[in-house]
């Protein structure tokens, strides 16, 4: 499975939840209406689209969806390199096979499981001379009314809408279809002529996904609780920051380092007695009180009276300390 399975690999990043809403709005869009099967397509190649049903599919599926998505671009499909998955029998071999004399195939033997529980493949297969004629026959029509009964969403990644016909085709017999653009990239005169041929043959459109937009890094660190999140994912992320922004490449200890050996060979005196010695010191002459509530975690609850007194011997601890340090 490639890493650029990102709702998977790293579900609590700032993409993954771009993700997760947009499965949220395209739910309450068509809440009047179960929406069920939905059509993911571009303008041009390049877009983005498979990398967005790939991840829209692994977060249907993360919300408790059984779901199956079908690779319909039968002529240059990618969702098995993606799902690492292997490429066929898929969609081009269950069009092609099937025959009115024979019967229904049995299309089992044309979905395959994923790493994502919940989540199932039908690739594209093999590729044929005559896409479009598949995708307009019948058993098209049949295979998506046996996935509506045998599962919760249906995800088809159809093919860009400018250079065939496929996804207009399939866009008549989904309840709605997404369309993927890219930032600084896909020109405004062709999405609005993909919008009008969609809509002209009587598809509905859920969204327009902007793909590919520049995010600063500040920007992208600012999000929510992402931030920690993403530094304790990537451990070294902070120590690379403070190492940018100090002198020489060296990081902020590195530097308080070289100030120390500098001074004599003395331990530094701190402020109320903080040095190894009266640390260790400390340690050993806390309130016994205050020791035995450590040890036992605090699950019970202390009394306001136990508390104040355990406040009081603290107090006069501390400030017998603090004479004592004086005297020194």
């Amino acid at each position: 499975m490639k890493k650029e399975l990102i709702a998977h690999e790293d579900p609590k990043s700032p993409i993954s939840e771009i993700f997760r809403t947009l499965r949220t709005n395209i739910q309450f869009m068509n809440n009047k209406k179960k929406l069920q099967t939905i059509l993911i397509t571009s303008t041009l190649p390049g877009e983005g689209k498979s990398w967005v049903s790939s991840n829209l599919a692994t977060t249907f599926a993360q919300a408790g969806k059984k779901v199956v998505l079908v690779d319909a671009d039968m002529r240059k499909g990618r969702q098995y390199t993606i799902f690492g998955i292997a490429p066929r029998p898929g969609l081009s071999n269950y069009l092609s096979d099937y025959s009115e004399e024979e019967g229904r195939l049995d299309i089992a033997d044309y979905v395959q499981e994923t790493e994502v529980d919940g989540l199932y493949i039908i690739p594209a297969g093999n590729v044929p001379p005559n896409p479009s004629e598949l995708l307009i026959s019948e058993t098209m029509l049949n295979l998506m009314e046996q996935l509506k009964q045998i599962c919760d969403v249906v995800i088809l990644d159809g093919p860009p809408t400018q250079l065939v016909t496929d996804s207009l085709i399939m866009a008549r017999i989904v309840d709605s279809t997404v369309v993927v653009t890219a930032s600084n990239q896909t020109k405004k005169e062709d999405l609005r002529r993909i919008v009008d041929n969609i809509q002209k043959v009587g598809g509905k459109i859920a969204g327009i996904v902007l793909n590919k937009v520049t995010i600063s890094a500040k920007k992208y660190e600012q999000t929510y609780y992402y931030g920690s999140t993403s530094s304790s994912h990537h451990g070294n992320k902070k120590d690379a920051n403070l190492k940018r922004k100090m002198p020489n490449g060296n990081t902020g200890r590195k530097e308080e380092n070289k100030k120390l050996d500098n001074k004599p060979n003395k331990p530094p005196v701190m402020k109320q007695g903080n040095n190894n010695k009266s640390n260790q010191k400390e340690a050993q002459e806390l309130p016994k009180a205050f020791k035995k509530d450590i040890k036992s975690g605090n699950k019970e609850e202390i009394s306001l009276e136990k508390t104040n007194d355990i406040l009081k011997q603290i107090n006069k601890y501390l400030d017998q300390e603090k004479k004592n340090l004086n005297k020194k």
